[in-house]
Order: C-alpha cells, then structure tokens, then sequence
C-alpha cells in the first residue's frame, strides 16, 4: 500500500485527542524536570505507535551521561551498538538498502550523541537566532523534509545528551544579547530562539527531557523565547510551565496535501484543535503554513483550511496568532530517496517545469519554484487569507 498519513499513524481525523495530563503546577520540579505523573502520554500506546524503540546507536560519551542513563533506563533490555560518532553509522548511513526500511528505521531506531562546537547562529525570518538543537532527525517521515538531505538512506531521531552544556550555552548568548533594541518580524519585544531546526521537540518529548529542559530554562529568561515548528501533538507539553516563553508553531496544510506527503504526523485537524489547549497552557501558539505545494486544486484546498481555522478557533487564539509562510523546497537527493519508498509523493513535489535550483542560506543546492512561480503564489495565498482569515497576521513569507 501505498505511504499515506493515516494508515501508518493509525489515527483518524475523528478519534478522540489524548486525555491531557495534570497541571504541572505544584508537582513538577523547579528545574523542569520530570516529576510523578507529569508524563501521562509518552508511555501510551499512541506514543508507541510513533515510536517503539528496538535498538540504540550510541557514542560511549553519551550513554554516560546523566541524560543519556535517564533514556536507557526507559528502555530496558534495547539492544545497544556503541559507535565512534553519531554522524556516520555504516549500518545507517550512506546505505542504500535502508530506502525500503524508511519509515520502519524511523520507528524502531535510535541514535545518542554528544553536540560538540556548540553554536548560535543569526536567522532573522522565523527566529532571530538558531540555538544549538537537541536533535537531528524525526520518527515523523515528511516526504519534503529538509534534514535527511545531508544524511543518506536513513532518519531516524538522533537526541544530543550534553543538555546541560547546550542549555548553558544558551543562557549564555541571551544573556550577552541584552534587551531587544527594537521591534522587528521575529517578535516585537523578545529576542526569539529557534530551538528545533533539525527535528521536532514535540516528538523528541516521548523520549526524554531535552524539551522540558529548554522550555524551562527560557521561562527564567525575559528579554528571550524559545520557538519550535511541529506536526505532532504530544499533550505532555501541556504540563510544562512555559508563562509565555515557548512559541508553539503548528505546521498546518491542506488535508489532501497532509494524506499524501505529512507521514506518521498528527492529522491537520488534531493539530488546529490543540492550538486553545496549548494557548491556556501558557504557550504562544502561531501557525506555519507550510509547505505550500503547487498542484492542481492548491487554491481551492488552501482556502478550504482557512475557512477551517475561521470557524474552530476560539477568539483568543485568533487575537495572538501569526503564520509563516514557506514555500516547498525540494532537493535532488530527496527526489531519488522518496522514489524508493514514496514515490506518489513525487508526482506533486518534483515539477521541473516550475521549479529552478537555487542556493538556500545554509549552502545546499537545492530546488524551488521559479521566482514569478513563487511570487504570484505568495500573492494568491495573501488574498485567500485576507478573505477568509483575515486575522491571520503573517510574519514572513518565503
């Protein structure tokens, strides 16, 4: 059978959401850390389904540490292969024959590691900055996503176990940036850190307190939040405390799109309904839209979600939100991947006659809508909000 996103998930758009878990108030440690009860979701059999550890990757330094120890303990009798790095798994990496195995390695494996040369680098369109990520890679398999690019066959969640080091390092930087000096797309008052580039935190929480720890550490900062991007809706991020310091952006897209390209994520609808849930939780909660893939219908299907978020969310979701727009890139590599274990997906994300290769502001080469492709687009989407949502503020647009 062909990937598509409910089969593979096993959730359906109707099925009941997780039943949330207590408030943290109270219970949970100062720190963040994880307190009896805190976590009621990750051990369901939802969390299961997205991700159900066989066996583990792990450098030597990471299944010491604190973090590393807290993970394996949750994982009794996982086979464990100790590795030189995290970045070059022969068994993972660079072969070929895992193609076939795309969304099962996604399921079945994960790799620890140790981030070394920690680093935060300028962004300016959704954060200010890039913080060190916790993470590289997902139990979700996107067919567009960005991060396999550099990898090679396979995906799975890598998870950084110096949490203490990465945390520190960005205590440091925010604290050396001073207040913001001036208003400008990314937040009018804070400086804003992208804390899950490379992966999805939402995901990353069924699995330790990488999360937790940074949602915790940002809340002690004023002049400073955390953002991060998700297709996956995990209710134990309700009990976290953040008082307004974590910027929660539910990716959304047309359902058609989601079905074909958005595999094991979160159904649309789910993530939009969680969007008051996390708003009362304390979160700032936007919304990505994104990827916009053009394709017969894209019109019709983009302005049937905007209706969609007009008439589910409440007033006080809608007077705090904003989106980003973003466009599909697509890539070269990925193409050649996705026609081994997905290509259905490529009849609408490989369209050569409306795309050009560009180079992204990472460096890599990769592949996009010809630019007046794009621009008369991004003009046709600005009308669909304005007549159908018009409250959606958006922030930037690429």
């Amino acid at each position: 059978m062909e990937p598509e996103q409910q089969p593979l998930f096993e959730w359906s758009d109707t099925a009941p959401a997780p039943e949330r878990p207590a408030s943290s108030q109270g219970t949970a440690e100062s720190d963040g850390g994880t307190a009896g009860g805190l976590y009621a979701f990750r051990d369901s059999p939802q969390a299961r389904r997205m991700l159900d550890v066989r066996e583990v990757y792990a450098e030597p330094a990471a299944l010491d540490s604190p973090r590393g120890q807290q993970i394996m303990a949750r994982l009794p009798g996982v086979r464990v292969t100790e590795v030189d790095g995290h970045w070059r798994i022969p068994a993972l990496h660079g072969n070929d024959g895992n193609i076939a195995r795309w969304v099962r390695i996604k399921t079945d494996t994960l790799v620890l590691g140790v981030k070394h040369g920690l680093s935060t680098r300028p962004n300016g369109r959704s954060a200010d900055w890039i913080a060190p990520g916790t993470s590289n890679g997902c139990a979700m398999a996107c067919a567009y996503c960005y991060v396999p690019r550099r990898k090679g066959f396979a995906n799975p969640i890598t998870l950084f176990t110096n949490i203490e080091a990465i945390v520190a390092h960005v205590q440091r930087h925010v604290r050396a940036q001073g207040p913001k000096p001036e208003p400008n797309q990314c937040d009018p008052a804070a400086w804003v850190y992208d804390i899950g580039e490379n992966g999805d935190c939402s995901v990353d929480a069924l699995v330790c307190d990488n999360t937790a720890d940074l949602v915790a550490a940002f809340r002690r900062l004023p002049t400073a939040k955390a953002s991060f991007a998700t297709k996956f809706v995990n209710p134990d991020l309700l009990a976290l405390d953040p008082q307004g310091r974590t910027r929660v952006r539910f990716s959304v897209m047309p359902t058609a799109d989601a079905r074909l390209l958005d595999i094991r994520t979160s159904p649309v609808p789910e993530r939009i309904a969680a969007a008051a849930d996390f708003l009362d939780a304390g979160y700032e909660v936007h919304f990505n839209l994104s990827p916009v893939v053009l394709r017969s219908g894209w019109e019709r299907d983009w302005a049937d979600l905007l209706r969609h978020l007009d008439d589910v969310l409440p007033a006080r979701v809608k007077e705090q939100a904003a989106a980003e727009v973003i466009m599909l890139t697509h890539n070269q590599a990925l193409h050649e991947v996705n026609l081994g274990w997905h290509p259905r997906a490529e009849d609408v994300l490989w369209q050569p006659g409306i795309q050009e290769t560009k180079r992204s502001q990472n460096g890599a080469l990769n592949v996009r809508y010809a630019l007046e492709t794009k621009q008369r687009a991004l003009a046709r989407l600005r009308e669909l909000l304005a007549a159908h949502a018009p409250w959606l503020r958006i922030r930037y647009a690429f």
